[in-house]
């Protein structure tokens, strides 16, 4: 589970060793866009260099923006910085046949390195074709979520990119959508105006609203609000438990079914408020034995 994931430039060593400040639930590593062709191996090996004497001290998932499938800088991405020490690759301009590259790609690493553990993907949803395929990319073994990367996707489909975000109504849902089918989590794009405070906290409301489970930021400022926007209120906590409550003391009593505030519970509300206490309880909201 992750609410909030941080790019963090990987050429900049004061943020790469702030990153476990920020309070992210994920740091993105990035060795693409946000780094120079000349800056490509200073980046690499100062992010291998820091997690490999970091990477256990909080828990916060390290990911790594890799460059994309078939370009120059590919292939010494994946050699220098694949470990046990990360969690998962960002791969950008994600598509079926670029994830099934990468994930052939990290079982030879995996092997050869005699890695203790799997590397997921996340690949990054920013082409018109990949969202044509994102149900089949969300269906790949190793994926664990989808990043929908809203401002290379608006230029390929040549529409402005705006702080009401309409224009990414459909790629959102989609995105969604085949997140919750093969569940894993949908994560939403960046807010890229940092200091535009109250489009920040509508794009990201509107975005929880629709069904994205966490989302992204280019800058620190952003992980508080993320951080609550995709956390279960403290409402919809007490209300869980209050459910939970009641359907252990149904079964107690040989009842089929129950209610709750006047309102018929059902196996969903159940389910729905068993997940609400998981995450309350992997996010520090409630301790493990409350009840």
């Amino acid at each position: 589970m992750m609410r909030s994931l941080l790019f963090i430039p990987g050429n900049l060593p004061n943020m790469i060793q702030n990153a476990y400040l920020f309070d992210a639930d994920a740091i993105i590593f990035d060795l693409e866009d946000a780094v120079l062709p000349s800056e490509k191996d200073n980046a690499r090996n100062l992010i291998r260099e820091f997690l490999s004497k970091n990477s256990n001290k909080k828990n916060t998932l390290n990911f790594i923006r890799i460059n994309e499938v078939g370009g120059e800088f590919y292939k010494d991405d994946l050699e220098l910085i694949v470990s046990d020490n990360i969690d998962a690759i960002v791969l950008p301009k994600a598509n079926v046949s670029s994830v099934q590259t990468l994930e052939r790609a990290l079982s030879n690493i995996e092997k050869s390195k005699e890695l203790q553990k799997m590397i997921h993907i996340i690949p990054i949803i920013e082409q018109a074709t990949s969202i044509l395929q994102v149900d089949q990319i969300a269906s790949l073994p190793r994926v664990i979520g989808l990043i929908l990367g809203g401002e290379d996707l608006t230029k390929d489909v040549e529409v402005k990119r705006t702080s009401e975000g309409n224009e990414l109504l459909y790629s959102r849902s989609r995105i969604i959508m085949a997140c919750a089918a093969y569940k894993i989590t949908s994560i939403d794009t960046p807010y890229t105006d940092v200091y535009d405070d109250s489009g920040f906290e509508k794009d990201t409301l509107n975005a929880a609203a629709l069904g994205m489970k966490a989302k992204c930021a280019i800058h620190p400022r952003h992980i508080e609000f993320i951080n609550q926007a995709f956390s279960p209120t403290k409402e919809e906590i007490e209300h869980a438990y209050k459910v939970v409550e009641a359907k252990k003391n149904a079964e107690l009593e040989g009842k089929g079914s129950f209610t709750v505030d006047g309102k018929m519970v059902d196996k969903p509300v159940v389910e729905r408020a068993i997940n609400v206490i998981e995450k309350a309880k992997k996010f520090n909201l409630v301790k493990d034995d409350e009840e």
